[in-house]
């Protein structure tokens, strides 16, 4: 597959709306529980600082997402946060790790120090092995930080890496 990482375009909102709500919908990996609907996904994806898409060059077919915007403000404005989604059939591609690649890339290029992650799930041992083995470090634990689709707790793993 000739996959691309590129900034979103408005033509590229109706598969990134569809992403992100199965993630939520999911449970088990974002905090969000209310879907994006076209009007509030639109404002969702504008507000952010950056927002990227994995592309198959040959369909033309969005695969995946990322957001990235400031984790704090002020004295901690240098520190960012992001969120990434890949759609269901496309899993297991590596399509993750390019989102986070070029991720990385982008928060140093729009001027932030640090890519902090506040709420990795314990459970998602893909991306934490993902995130290990690009160079980020575990800060601790939080003892059932995230509340799970079928309602027990699980806890979560803040993440950061030096940009």
């Amino acid at each position: 597959m000739n996959l691309t990482v590129r900034a979103y375009t408005p033509a590229d909102l109706a598969p990134m709306i569809a992403i992100w709500n199965e993630v939520v919908e999911d449970g088990i990996a974002f905090p969000q529980t209310i879907p994006l609907t076209e009007t509030t996904g639109q404002a969702f994806f504008s507000a952010q600082t950056f927002c990227g898409v994995a592309e198959n060059i040959d369909t033309k077919e969005v695969l995946g997402l990322y957001i990235l915007h400031p984790n704090n403000e002020g004295r901690c404005g240098h520190i960012c946060n992001a969120s990434y989604a890949v759609s269901s059939k496309a899993r297991g591609l590596h399509i993750g790790e390019q989102l986070v690649l070029d991720c990385m890339a982008q928060g140093k290029a729009h001027g932030f120090r640090i890519l902090q992650f506040n709420a990795v799930v314990r459970t998602n041992l893909h991306a934490r092995h993902l995130y290990e083995r690009l160079g980020f470090q575990q800060l601790g634990v939080i003892p059932g930080g995230f509340l799970m689709k079928d309602g027990h707790y699980e806890d979560i793993c803040p993440y950061y890496h030096l940009l």
